[in-house]
């Protein structure tokens, strides 16, 4: 952990000058005996020397005093551990003081009141079984000082993020399900999924059943589709290990038949199957590759566009609207006539699909997506 270091930074400053002890004291007007004693901690020079120290060693007063009020991750997480186990083996109230002391000391590291907030939660609502629903509430809400704190000041975005699930988790804590409506609904579409968590228990809190399964039946089908997303970028690392590109093609493909996704939201398995092509292109697998371009093709030509996420008997309460899905779910539609030439492109001129040009049924699949696409 950094400390005031006014020791470490004279004793560097003097030896970056090679000057001894002596000399600084003689442009100081002190006596040597007064340097050595800064330089080793036992005093600290006059506060009114500091400005000519500085202007000496051309630095600034703050980094003469080498005041540091920041930790550096690994510190951060050293502390926690070593907290933790405070908290496990000395009173409680004891081991608190001690952590207001240092939220004080560096209550502009906002990495460090993140974690002191989660440490107060851990132990103070979830672990010490002594303390009474005062104490603890209490306890949650002093965290949430913290939290707001770090939303509100901190530069860092993910830090913003983590805090304002933390701050409504307090809220639950605390008892106040309306606290953390207000938080998530005011800013829904730009909260992670993890939110709708909270959002959904502060709901159910407040009686509104419907509204709490809403939110997790959006939460789970978010998941799955986000799962279906990221699969072709990972399939692309893998065509060259034919048994794991199998394996990924074939559990994706029970994912979808299983969630229904291809009914429900038909655009985002559409990069899926056109990847499952390429792959078993590159590993002249041609009937596979077909396969997988007749699912391709199905979707193009079946009138999917506009692009819309349709309910099904699972699915009976999923938001429908692009404009009340989450921040980042899905990409911006674009305008009918781009995406379907994109549709085309995508089989008929890419140049992944040239081994199959000759293939009569790849023709019949182009030929078929080309005029559907012209005629509608």
């Amino acid at each position: 952990m950094n400390e005031i270091n006014i020791a470490r930074t004279i004793t560097n400053k003097r030896k970056e000058k090679s000057l001894t002890q002596e000399d600084l004291a003689n442009f100081m007007g002190v006596t040597k005996a007064s340097v050595s004693k800064w330089e080793t901690s036992q005093s600290y020079p006059d506060i009114f020397l500091l400005p000519r120290l500085a202007a000496f060693f051309n630095i600034s007063i703050d980094d003469l005093m080498g005041y540091e009020p920041q930790m550096i991750e690994d510190d951060v997480r050293k502390l926690y551990k070593e907290l933790s186990h405070e908290f496990a083996n000395k009173p409680f109230e004891d081991v608190m003081s001690r952590c207001r002391e240092i939220t004080k000391k560096y209550f502009s590291c906002f990495p460090l009141l993140l974690q002191m907030g989660i440490l107060y939660i851990n132990y103070g609502n979830f672990t010490i079984a002594s303390l009474d629903e005062n104490q603890k509430a209490s306890i949650a809400s002093e965290a949430k000082e913290l939290f707001i704190r770090v939303k509100q000041q901190s530069p860092d975005v993910d830090l913003q993020q983590m805090a304002l699930h933390l701050i409504a988790t307090c809220e639950i804590l605390l008892g106040n399900p309306d606290e953390v409506i207000r938080l998530f609904e005011s800013a829904k579409n730009k909260v992670p999924s993890s939110n709708e968590v909270l959002l959904s228990q502060a709901y159910l809190m407040t009686g509104k059943v419907k509204e709490a399964k809403t939110e997790l039946q959006s939460s789970i089908f978010d998941s799955i589709t986000s799962v279906v997303g990221v699969i072709p970028s990972y399939m692309a690392l893998c065509t060259d290990d034919t048994g794991q590109f199998e394996e990924i093609c074939k559990r994706t493909i029970e994912t979808i038949k299983l969630w229904g996704v291809k009914d429900i939201f038909p655009a985002a398995v559409i990069p899926f199957y056109l990847s499952a092509a390429t792959g078993y292109t590159q590993n002249k697998d041609t009937d596979k590759a077909l396969d997988m371009l007749e699912e391709y093709v199905y979707i193009a030509t079946n009138n999917f566009l506009p692009i819309t996420i349709k309910r099904d008997d699972f699915f009976n309460l999923i938001k429908v609207s692009f404009d009340d899905l989450p921040f980042g779910t899905a990409d911006t539609p674009r305008d009918e006539k781009s995406i379907k030439q994109s549709l085309v492109d995508g089989i008929a001129s890419n140049p992944a699909f040239a081994p199959l040009h000759e293939n009569q049924r790849f023709q019949n699949l182009v030929k078929r997506i080309t005029n559907n696409i012209n005629h509608n």
